[in-house]
């Protein structure tokens, strides 16, 4: 019945087993936690998991240069391996100016500023710290991830993606990018330094799979990314850079209730909510092109993939709420699927209280 969501895929040269992904989360769990997680999310199924917010630099937290990071990492692409899951690192550099993070926490821990009201000042602060940067800088930041995707394959992970928001999509945008050097001016300057970390990782890797999270930007959400008339020159550049795929989506920099929006959004409250922006994406090129989006209902996944307009499905919080909804889909048990209700309590509202990722079915989604 579910032949398109079981039907195998090739994916850089990769074959996924099926068209289901886990997308790549921030999960704000320690690292035991991470690990369960993720091996049972691969246990129920799924084809790939991206382990979201790898970092390119070689200090700080969660490095994949650092021993315990290099570790953690490899016990990650270990427990997904070890259930049949491909293993994908999304490598990324931060925008956020640890300067103006300093000033702010005086305020934050006496609480007369929330963590969401920190990382609002935090994207505020992006444009004028990524304008800022001095263009050598900017060079080693995007040669960095060639030198990561080199070790995240060390680490066990089958191919990488490159996050196209965060420094990227602050770039990119013409709302926060005012530099009038190389990087800054035109769209085809403001794309060099996606272009140059992707081709960083080509000149590291010449067979490694790249993934890109490609991030759209519309009039009334998102700050950073592409316009969709921006399309048209971006993905034919990224494609010609080494791309293999894309992963599109509505770029961020603005309420994560947009990017991540409850049932009860005004207007991204429908089942496959971003799966406009696949449509534009698809114009441009032949590449597979993964959709997500308040993704949770098996006949319209099915739907989607057998019409051509995705090819592969991404789901975050449905795989939290039931890390078995491949294995139950794919297994005649469709029945029973316990479907996300994206009401964003536990999962973004356990993040923002700083517990982690979890869900309100947490615990009676077991096999």
């Amino acid at each position: 019945m579910y032949e398109a969501i079981g039907r195998p895929l090739e994916l850089g040269g990769l074959r996924l087993k099926n068209r289901i992904v886990f997308a790549p989360t921030t999960l704000g769990l320690a690292e035991p936690q991470q690990e369960e997680l993720l091996r049972r999310i691969a246990a129920g199924g799924c084809a790939l998991a991206w382990v979201g917010d790898v970092p390119v630099g070689r200090k700080g937290f969660g490095s994949l240069f650092s021993k315990k990071g290099f570790e953690h990492y490899r016990r990650l692409t270990g427990a997904l391996h070890s259930e049949g899951c491909l293993a994908g690192a999304q490598l990324h550099q931060s925008d956020s100016d640890l300067g103006a993070m300093v000033k702010y926490l005086p305020a934050l821990l006496a609480r007369r500023i929330s963590p969401d009201g920190l990382r609002q000042k935090l994207n505020d602060a992006a444009g004028p710290y990524i304008t800022g940067l001095p263009a050598e800088k900017v060079k080693r930041i995007t040669a960095a991830f060639g030198d990561a995707a080199a070790q995240a394959r060390r680490a066990g992970f089958d191919l990488v993606q490159v996050h196209g928001d965060r420094m990227c999509g602050s770039f990119a945008s013409s709302l926060f990018n005012r530099r009038t050097d190389a990087y800054g001016g035109s769209l085809e300057n403001r794309l060099r330094f996606a272009r140059e970390a992707v081709e960083a990782v080509r000149a590291s890797q010449p067979d490694l799979p790249i993934d890109f999270k490609l991030v759209v930007r519309l009039e009334n959400y998102g700050r950073a990314g592409l316009l969709p008339d921006e399309l048209a020159v971006a993905v034919p550049m990224l494609e010609a850079a080494g791309v293999t795929s894309f992963h599109v989506t509505l770029a961020n920099h603005s309420a994560l209730t947009d990017t991540i929006p409850p049932a009860n959004h005004p207007d991204f409250g429908e089942e496959g909510c971003f799966l406009f922006l696949c449509d534009m994406v698809r114009q441009y090129t032949r590449l597979p092109v993964c959709g997500v989006g308040g993704l949770t209902d098996p006949d319209f996944v099915e739907r989607q993939l057998a019409e051509g307009r995705i090819d592969c499905a991404a789901m975050s919080r449905q795989l939290i709420a039931d890390p078995d909804w491949p294995n139950k889909v794919l297994g005649g048990r469709a029945a029973e699927v316990r479907r996300c209700v994206r009401c964003n309590k536990g999962c973004l509202g356990g993040l923002m209280e700083h517990k982690g990722v979890h869900c309100i079915f947490e615990g009676g989604n077991r096999k």
